[in-house]
């Protein structure tokens, strides 16, 4: 099954983007690896849960119901709950959190309003107000190319607690989807692995299954 996505992009040091569908549909589908850590509140046969959920480093099946709604606010490399650290939540050990009623949920010990697509914001400033919601500068700065004044072991510690994962699983996971990019542009699969930087087609095609859970060329026939 395939999804159509709404998204809202924020200028913000601590989210990436909100996002919004629903699966009318319903069925199985790929969840490739994602990096970047996240919120989701899901909506089916008028119940509603809010899960915390961490990276995810290999491509699973998944199903969808029919008829649910799903809204997304996705953090931004760095950003993190310290008290719902990403690297206990990696490959589906999410966390759902108690939910009051149909409008609110509890978090840190205090009642939440259940976010929607239009006041995803709000909810994210109080959480970055009531230090819920952080982000990692190191981290950061690293990702735009810079090179803090840390060592190797103090750099890897500040990208697992901010991230769950190291920064070559960062890279490797982003590359991959800069491949499935090209591939769904038309690129050929040669060139596709030479422009991303894999050895060659069989490396390609490792890492798109691993982080995919497709081959170059099941993603270039089905574009």
């Amino acid at each position: 099954m395939s999804f159509v996505f709404d998204y809202h992009y924020l200028d913000s040091p601590f989210i990436e983007t909100i996002w919004y569908t629903q699966s009318e549909p319903g069925g199985d589908f790929i969840s490739a690896a994602e990096s970047r850590s996240e919120i989701v509140v899901s909506r089916y046969e008028g119940q509603t849960t809010v899960t915390v959920r961490g990276p995810e480093t290999k491509a699973t099946l998944a199903s969808s119901p029919v008829e649910g709604e799903f809204l997304g606010i996705v953090f931004r490399l760095g950003t993190f709950m310290p008290s719902l650290l990403p690297k206990n939540l990696m490959d589906r050990n999410d966390v759902l959190l108690p939910i009051i009623s149909h409008k609110s949920f509890w978090l840190d010990e205090s009642v939440w309003e259940i976010p929607n697509f239009n006041n995803a914001d709000v909810f994210v400033a109080r959480l970055v107000r009531e230090k819920l919601l952080v982000h990692d500068p190191i981290v950061a700065t690293v990702l735009q190319g810079g090179s803090p004044a840390v060592s190797p072991r103090t750099l890897q510690y500040h990208f697992v607690r901010a991230t769950g994962l190291s920064y070559k699983m960062i890279q490797q996971i982003d590359r991959a989807k800069q491949a499935l990019a090209l591939l769904q542009q038309g690129i050929s699969i040669a060139d596709t692995a030479y422009q991303t930087g894999y050895f060659d087609q069989a490396h390609l095609t490792n890492a798109l299954k691993r982080f995919l859970g497709q081959t170059p060329a099941e993603i270039a026939k089905s574009s």
